[in-house]
Protein backbone atom coordinates (compact mmCIF):
# COMPACT_ATOMS: atom_id res chain seq x y z
CA UNK A 1 0.00 0.00 0.00
CA UNK A 2 1.57 3.49 -0.26
CA UNK A 3 1.96 6.43 1.69
CA UNK A 4 -0.02 8.69 2.15
CA UNK A 5 1.36 12.07 -0.41
CA UNK A 6 4.10 13.92 1.15
CA UNK A 7 4.85 11.00 3.70
CA UNK A 8 8.00 8.92 3.04
CA UNK A 9 7.96 5.39 3.57
CA UNK A 10 10.26 4.27 5.89
CA UNK A 11 11.70 1.83 4.50
CA UNK A 12 11.86 3.29 1.26
CA UNK A 13 13.89 5.95 2.97
CA UNK A 14 16.32 3.62 4.69
CA UNK A 15 16.72 2.34 1.13
CA UNK A 16 17.82 5.46 -0.38
CA UNK A 17 19.95 6.12 2.77
CA UNK A 18 21.93 3.10 2.43
CA UNK A 19 22.89 2.85 -1.03
CA UNK A 20 23.14 6.99 -0.99
CA UNK A 21 25.79 6.79 1.47
CA UNK A 22 29.04 7.99 -0.36
CA UNK A 23 30.80 4.69 -1.91
CA UNK A 24 28.20 1.90 -1.35
CA UNK A 25 26.66 2.09 -4.61
CA UNK A 26 29.70 1.09 -6.21
CA UNK A 27 31.24 -0.88 -3.88
CA UNK A 28 28.27 -3.08 -4.47
CA UNK A 29 28.65 -2.60 -8.23
CA UNK A 30 32.58 -4.32 -8.37
CA UNK A 31 31.06 -7.11 -6.56
CA UNK A 32 28.74 -7.93 -9.00
CA UNK A 33 30.46 -10.21 -10.74
CA UNK A 34 32.52 -11.88 -8.40
CA UNK A 35 33.76 -11.73 -4.90
CA UNK A 36 36.60 -8.89 -4.58
CA UNK A 37 39.63 -8.67 -2.11
CA UNK A 38 39.75 -5.26 -0.19
CA UNK A 39 42.58 -3.91 -2.72
CA UNK A 40 41.33 -4.57 -5.83
CA UNK A 41 38.03 -2.37 -4.57
CA UNK A 42 40.04 0.32 -3.20
CA UNK A 43 41.74 0.60 -6.75
CA UNK A 44 38.92 0.48 -8.59
CA UNK A 45 36.85 3.01 -7.44
CA UNK A 46 39.52 5.35 -5.49
CA UNK A 47 38.50 5.61 -2.19
CA UNK A 48 40.56 5.67 0.60
CA UNK A 49 41.21 2.14 2.75
CA UNK A 50 39.46 3.89 6.01
CA UNK A 51 36.54 5.16 4.26
CA UNK A 52 36.27 1.83 2.61
CA UNK A 53 36.85 -0.33 5.62
CA UNK A 54 33.78 1.81 7.42
CA UNK A 55 31.86 1.22 4.38
CA UNK A 56 32.06 -2.73 3.81
CA UNK A 57 31.35 -3.02 8.10
CA UNK A 58 28.55 -0.99 7.08
CA UNK A 59 27.15 -2.88 4.18
CA UNK A 60 28.17 -6.05 6.53
CA UNK A 61 25.73 -4.86 8.82
CA UNK A 62 23.04 -4.23 6.81
CA UNK A 63 23.40 -8.24 5.43
CA UNK A 64 24.48 -6.98 1.91
CA UNK A 65 28.19 -8.25 2.26
CA UNK A 66 29.38 -11.18 3.69
CA UNK A 67 33.68 -11.38 4.35
CA UNK A 68 35.19 -14.25 4.03
CA UNK A 69 38.44 -15.39 5.68
CA UNK A 70 40.77 -17.74 4.21
CA UNK A 71 43.19 -18.62 6.73
CA UNK A 72 46.54 -19.20 4.64
CA UNK A 73 50.00 -17.09 4.84
CA UNK A 74 49.30 -14.63 3.85
CA UNK A 75 45.41 -14.39 5.00
CA UNK A 76 42.95 -14.18 2.35
CA UNK A 77 39.73 -12.01 3.21
CA UNK A 78 37.30 -11.76 0.80
CA UNK A 79 33.75 -9.71 0.28
CA UNK A 80 31.04 -11.18 -1.50
CA UNK A 81 27.39 -9.84 -2.14
CA UNK A 82 25.00 -12.29 0.19
CA UNK A 83 21.17 -12.72 -1.83
CA UNK A 84 20.48 -9.24 -0.19
CA UNK A 85 23.63 -7.50 -1.54
CA UNK A 86 23.03 -9.45 -5.04
CA UNK A 87 19.07 -8.21 -5.41
CA UNK A 88 20.40 -4.46 -6.10
CA UNK A 89 22.09 -5.65 -9.25
CA UNK A 90 18.82 -4.82 -11.17
CA UNK A 91 18.73 -1.46 -9.69
CA UNK A 92 22.19 -0.68 -10.36
CA UNK A 93 21.87 -1.77 -13.87
CA UNK A 94 18.81 0.47 -14.21
CA UNK A 95 21.09 3.47 -12.69
CA UNK A 96 23.86 2.18 -15.52
CA UNK A 97 21.46 2.91 -18.14
CA UNK A 98 19.65 5.59 -16.97
CA UNK A 99 23.32 7.32 -16.48
CA UNK A 100 24.54 6.07 -20.58
CA UNK A 101 21.38 8.19 -21.58
CA UNK A 102 21.24 11.35 -19.29
CA UNK A 103 25.03 12.14 -17.88
CA UNK A 104 27.62 13.34 -20.10
CA UNK A 105 30.86 12.39 -20.55
CA UNK A 106 33.16 14.29 -18.34
CA UNK A 107 34.86 16.76 -20.97
CA UNK A 108 31.76 16.87 -23.12
CA UNK A 109 28.99 18.67 -23.01
CA UNK A 110 25.44 17.03 -24.06
CA UNK A 111 22.50 18.86 -25.84
CA UNK A 112 19.50 18.74 -23.34
CA UNK A 113 16.41 16.94 -24.23
CA UNK A 114 13.02 18.57 -23.77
Amino acid sequence: MRQPKGEMCPRFEKAVNILSQRWTALVIYQMLESPKRFGEIQSAIGVSGKVLSDRLKNMEQEGLIKRDVYPETPVIIEYSLTQKGESLEPVLRDIENWSKEWIEKPGTAKETVE
